[in-house]
């Protein structure tokens, strides 16, 4: 029996995080409709398109390159701040949050290679 892979979980965390963040990006339209133009604007757009961007960054998580995607598109999504300065600090806050994410998912990563993991022990007698 193979052990579980420990990579697949940070997939599906990947993929969750980046749909609620894709959800916050649709709530947020709420607060561009009410801004200057609406949401016929290009910040309207420009919100409304990253979150489909969002969505559809899910489908290549797995890829190797995935990750690399996800970061791309939060880095974008700092640039929120030109639009309005509340997705902005939304921005800010996922940034830390994929941040951690990273940093956990290399230490995971650095204790596999070591045969740290819990999956990678003997069983006990």
């Amino acid at each position: 029996m193979t052990p579980p892979d420990p990579m697949k979980g940070f997939r599906g965390v990947m993929s969750a995080v980046l749909i609620l963040e894709a959800l916050v990006l649709l709530l947020a339209l709420l607060v561009v409709a009410k801004s200057d133009g609406g949401l016929a604007t290009w910040q309207g757009w420009a919100v409304g398109t990253m979150a489909v961007a969002l969505i559809l960054a899910c489908a290549f998580v797995g890829r190797s390159w995935g990750i690399y995607l996800a970061v791309a598109l939060q880095a974008v999504l700092l640039l929120g701040f030109f639009i309005d300065s509340a997705l902005g600090v939304v921005a800010v806050v996922f940034a830390l949050g994929w941040s951690w994410m990273l940093w956990a998912r290399n230490d995971v990563l650095k204790r596999m290679a070591e045969g740290r993991l819990a999956s990678q022990q003997p069983p006990p007698d």
